[in-house]
């Protein structure tokens, strides 16, 4: 079916209604549609070629793909590969081939969700975008590489949409919020605290937050002054899930991250998961979390586990790598092997003692025998001179000094005990 750039239909979802049509009413996708970016510049100009969007769920790429079509003035045909099959693609092509030839206009195939398409309705459309019938673009949540079929994704460019951030979502409902097409008529009232927790159950979906804040909005009576005031407990009915008291840039921030270091240090694995559950179900960075998490493996573990480090940076690289929800179980991981792991800040005071001498005690030369002469002029200067190479021992263990004369003899780290066996 042929779909209007135009078409604004007043009773459809909010998300559709406030669906960008210009390029400047895009919020995120900077590394795209940025100024000077070749994407943007393409689209500017009118010209067209076959693309995939790869990008995770309300992200913008149906709404992409749309204002693709109304730049280059040509007609939009969008189907859903749930829902379609070869049939409708040939149906689609000789409109395409009618459009072109009695209208010179070009149609642009927006295929959502095209990796559910399987290799022979996929390869429905080769020789019509080899041939320019049609510009394909598709929209998928996987990777291209695995879910498109070689000769198709060759004669398409792939473009990666990012998750938008919590500043782009926010900004999406605050624009709703005071749109003619948006909320603007029921004079809503949202607070800081519950547009946060909106931003941070969509989870980078605009069409998610949008959703819970109509359904917020019509789902509350006006008062007397023709304005909605959003409850927490509308939006916990909505969401399904209670808002947790969270000030990610107030004191309840530093409590409840101070609460899960200590519980961790005190090798509570119970209350340790109590508090990371705390600071994510309320919204906190994760990574902020996963940051603490290396902190406290380096500086209350160190040498008794020295897998400490290694575990923590692992749950830190997953969590980035997969996001939340799915990244929440590796930090809970992380945390029940820190809180059981044996414990020590061995390094952490011998490190505070090096650096207190390094900061406050004369700055004294690199003694001549641990220098390394590189040169003839650097050995005329003695330089390593009387330096004794560790090899050339038993057990590479030698007796010398390294330190500048005023600090010789220094000892910074006692060695965590380890349990004879």
């Amino acid at each position: 079916m042929l779909i209007s750039n135009e078409d604004k239909n007043l009773s459809a979802p909010l998300a559709e209604r406030l669906r960008p049509t210009d390029l400047t009413e895009i919020v995120g996708q900077e590394h795209l549609l940025g100024k000077d970016k070749p994407l943007r510049k393409m689209i500017e100009k009118g010209e067209l070629h076959s693309m995939i969007f790869w990008g995770p769920p309300g992200s913008g790429k149906t709404t992409l793909a749309r204002i693709i079509a109304h730049y280059t003035k040509a007609l939009f045909v969008q189907f859903s590969a749930v829902t379609s099959g070869v049939a409708d693609i040939r149906r689609v092509i000789k409109e395409a081939e009618t459009n072109r030839q009695f209208y010179n206009k070009a149609t642009v195939l927006f295929v959502d969700e095209i990796h559910r398409f399987n290799k022979a309705q996929q390869d429905a459309f080769l020789p019509h975008v080899e041939s320019g019938k049609i510009i394909l673009i598709g929209a998928t949540t996987e990777n291209p590489s695995f879910e498109v079929i070689g000769p198709l994704l060759s004669r398409c460019r792939v473009y990666i949409l990012h998750q938008l951030s919590p500043d782009n979502i926010k900004t999406i409902l605050k624009r709703a919020m005071n749109h003619p097409e948006g909320l603007k008529e029921f004079n809503p009232i949202v607070s800081e605290k519950i547009l946060d927790y909106i931003v941070n159950i969509s989870q980078g979906d605009a069409r998610v937050a949008l959703t819970t804040l109509d359904l917020a909005v019509q789902a509350t009576e006006p008062d007397k002054n023709n304005s909605r005031k959003i409850t927490e407990l509308t939006i916990e009915h909505i969401a399904s899930r209670k808002i947790l008291l969270y000030d990610k840039g107030g004191e309840e921030h530093y409590n409840l991250i101070s609460a899960l270091h200590k519980c961790l240090r005190d090798s509570d694995p119970d209350a340790s998961l109590y508090w990371l559950a705390r600071m994510l179900e309320a919204g906190e960075d994760h990574l902020y979390i996963a940051r603490r998490l290396v902190r406290f493996a380096v500086e209350d573990i160190g040498d008794a586990n020295n897998l400490a480090l290694v575990v923590a940076n692992a749950a830190k690289e997953a969590v980035d790598f997969i996001g939340r929800p799915e990244g929440d179980l590796a930090l809970a991981q992380a945390v029940v092997f820190l809180a059981m792991a044996p414990k020590s800040n061995s390094i952490y005071k011998a490190y505070e003692m090096a650096k207190k001498d390094a900061l406050e005690s004369q700055t004294e030369p690199v003694p001549l025998h641990l220098r390394n002469p590189v040169t003839t002029l650097m050995k005329q200067f003695n330089y390593g001179k009387g330096y004794k190479y560790a090899h050339d021992f038993p057990d590479a263990k030698i007796d010398q000094e390294h330190f500048p004369p005023s600090l010789k003899g220094r000892k910074y780290y006692k060695p965590y005990p380890k349990k004879k066996s």
